[in-house]
């Protein structure tokens, strides 16, 4: 859930990348990082695993206004997807406000991206957070490949996209399609904060 900075009138929102190994989850945090102004972002910290890296670092967005006059402040994750860092992705998804879920188009890691989008909901049902009310938005990655390698847009959405949720084609090494996503999630994560809000002001 947000963490409330009452002095410095800031809200601080959590924002996890999630996905199956090597989707492209880190792609999109290091071209995120590259091109955020650096006076308006912290430092990006890795925390390094035997295959993948997990990555953190803050933000103030550009755009993105404030809630009832605070400031917000997103802070982005990754999670290793390998199966046997569970646990680990298991932390780094507590008290997530947000998840972009990252698919890999490539057709033959499709049982991968449903293994782990399933591993997803588990992890949060753990946690008691209902899958279905946590904003999410799904990114297909790796659109830039061969035509006959990968699945379309249309089919990775029949696929995976059964609650109906915001989506976008996406090439994480070149930057297409990732602040498209980014925007998507920062925006359902601050309608459900100022909902949240003004619901707490008529109480």
């Amino acid at each position: 859930m947000p963490v409330v900075d009452y002095p410095g009138r800031e809200i601080t929102c959590k924002i996890v990348y999630y996905g199956p190994g090597r989707s492209g989850k880190t792609s999109n945090l290091q071209y995120i990082y590259e091109r955020v102004p650096a006076e308006r972002r912290g430092a990006m910290v890795s925390l390094a695993t035997h295959n993948e890296r997990t990555l953190f670092f803050d933000f103030l967005p550009l755009e993105l206004g404030t809630i009832s006059g605070f400031t917000t402040r997103f802070q982005l994750y990754t999670v290793p997807g390998q199966a046997y860092y569970r646990n680990t992705r298991k932390l780094v998804l507590q008290g997530a406000d947000g998840v972009v879920f990252v698919a890999d188009s490539q057709r033959r890691q499709q049982e991968e991206n449903i293994e782990s989008l399933r591993d997803l909901h588990e992890a949060l049902a753990d946690q008691h957070v209902d899958p279905r009310t946590l904003p999410l938005v799904l990114q297909y990655n790796k659109q830039d490949l061969p035509r006959d390698l990968i699945s379309p847009p249309h089919l990775m959405e029949e696929e995976l996209n059964f609650r109906g949720v915001p989506s976008h084609a996406a090439d994480a090494l070149t930057g297409a399609g990732v602040f498209e996503t980014l925007r998507s999630i920062s925006e359902l994560v601050l309608r459900r904060l100022n909902a949240t809000s003004h619901a707490g002001a008529r109480t």
